[in-house]
């Protein structure tokens, strides 16, 4: 749903961000009354977007003009989608240079960076984050485990290969697979990956993505809800008033949508290319943390 909140750059306002999501094969941080907030502030990129724009119930079906089709979605300000990670509100305070603290996804990200899995934060823990985090453009480097370190290491190692496991039936036809899992997505025709993947934002606890096959059933380049009046972006329905459409912020933020597959504007407009009416989506998984 859009309903968008401005986060001041100061860090009384910033504080008021909600807590980070915490992945199944991760434990919850030690002290929950931990808050995360992103580790920069909006700057250019403007406010950050923690509501998304949904369309709740499906929208009015109706043919574009070819006028409507003939314009492109404006595009996103610069610095609209960088890598900014949620990080406690005491190390953003004061500074901190490598953090000390467990973050939500740390057994996790230990894993991926083949360090023991025990789940706590070590001085070498840190420093390996830090430098991944580096190697990744992810600010602030401070070797906190949250979130977006953790979706950008889903994305990276499912570059090669992102449906290794299975998990999204082989079709001859085109499927959008969405991995609610990873929070990535891609489409596929056989075996051949002719999109992505891609980080994605699925819908949070209160309003998921729903699983199984559905069907894209409309699309328009320039949709705005019809419920909120705010642009959903190369948006193709799939199911009742979840689409994938663009979002002109992060997704990489610590809630998920309400029910949507958000991505960047540069994604979606790929995907725009890709998919065609009637295509078919395979939804699976659950979001870390919901």
């Amino acid at each position: 749903m859009i309903r968008t909140r401005v986060a001041a750059v100061v860090l009384a306002a910033v504080s008021l961000l909600p807590l980070a999501s915490t992945a199944r094969a991760a434990p919850a941080p030690p002290d929950p009354g931990i808050r995360l907030v992103p580790g920069a502030p909006p700057g250019v990129s403007g406010p950050w977007l923690i509501d998304t724009p949904d369309q709740a119930l499906p929208p009015t079906v109706y043919e574009p003009t070819a006028a409507e089709d003939a314009v492109e979605p404006p595009d996103a300000v610069p610095g609209a989608y960088a890598l900014v990670e949620y990080v406690p509100l005491a190390d953003l305070v004061s500074r901190t240079a490598c953090t000390t603290r467990t973050g939500p996804y740390q057994r996790a990200v230990e894993r991926w960076l083949k360090r023991p899995a025990d789940g706590k934060q070590s001085a070498a823990d840190c420093e390996a984050i830090r430098a991944f985090q580096r190697a990744q453009g992810i600010t602030p480097a401070i070797g906190f485990a949250g979130p977006v370190t953790w979706a950008r290491m889903q994305l990276v190692a499912a570059r090669g290969n992102p449906n290794a496991k299975k998990k999204c039936p082989v079709r001859s036809y085109r499927v959008a697979c969405v991995d609610l899992d990873r929070q990535l997505t891609w489409v596929q025709k056989g075996t051949k990956v002719v999109f992505g993947p891609v980080s994605m934002r699925s819908g949070r606890a209160a309003h998921p993505t729903r699983k199984g096959w559905h069907t894209i059933y409309w699309r328009h380049k320039n949709h705005v809800s019809s419920l909120y009046g705010t642009p959903m972006p190369y948006a193709q329905f799939f199911d009742g008033g979840e689409a994938f459409h663009a979002v002109y912020g992060t997704i990489h933020t610590t809630v998920g949508s309400m029910g949507c597959v958000n991505l960047t504007l540069g994604d979606a407009r790929t995907l725009w290319g890709v998919l065609k009416k009637g295509d078919r989506v395979y939804v699976w998984g659950r979001r870390p943390g919901t």
